[in-house]
């Protein structure tokens, strides 16, 4: 446990921090699963306003560092290579 003040507040911080990144985490997460699963079901237009939905989300995760921009670039990539096929 913290001992100083200062290490108190800093602990305090990355609590905080590490709720909002799990939320932010979570939220993309979910819009990556919406587009996929409509793919699964074959159903090219909710794929694709999933996916316009999606994008901006990935997007910001990778401008807040939340991910690595060439992660956010791959599932993009990848995801409209799906919705391109179907």
């Amino acid at each position: 446990m913290a001992n100083t003040p200062s290490a108190r507040k800093r602990a305090i911080q990355a609590d905080k921090r590490r709720a909002h990144n799990k939320a932010q985490r979570s939220m993309f997460r979910t819009r990556v699963k919406q587009v996929i699963n409509a793919i699964k079901a074959g159903d090219k237009a909710t794929a694709e306003a999933a996916y316009k939905q999606a994008l901006p989300v990935i997007d910001r995760m990778a401008n807040k560092g939340l991910i690595h921009r060439n992660k956010a670039a791959r599932h993009k990539s990848r995801l409209n290579q799906h919705i391109r096929a179907l």
